[in-house]
């Protein structure tokens, strides 16, 4: 099993980025998805979250500026993240769930990609 997170950079405050997660031996709609992201120095924090049968869910911190989605033929997630803000700046990382519902904790987690750098800076 292989999560793998890209599509971060370096973007101007109030610009968008879209991350992809990609993933091989897991079907990702058999599971629950969602963003983690980890700044320096901070604890790791839930982003978003896509059941199994596809409500979303999303912190309240980016609620209204970031939509989780799956291409289930891709077998991949993305994460567009819109008006971004310096706030907004760590690494992201996708994780799947052996669930039914979404969970904001990170150890009902049970799959993890290799995370991609998000810098929000002018």
């Amino acid at each position: 099993v292989q999560l793998q997170a890209f599509g971060g950079g370096l973007v101007q405050p109030g610009g968008s980025l879209r991350l992809s997660c990609a993933a091989s031996g897991l079907t990702l709609q058999h599971y629950a998805i969602g963003w983690f992201r980890q700044a320096p120095g901070e604890e790791r924090e839930w982003v978003s979250c896509l059941s199994i049968d596809s409500n979303t869910f999303y912190a309240d911190s980016v609620k209204g500026r970031f939509t989780i989605s799956r291409d289930n033929a891709k077998n991949t997630l993305y994460l567009q993240m819109n008006s971004l803000k310096p706030e907004d700046t760590a690494v992201y990382s996708c994780a799947a769930a052996r669930l039914d519902v979404c969970r904001v904790d990170f150890s009902d987690y049970d799959y993890w990609g290799r995370g991609t750098q998000v810098t929000v800076s002018s």
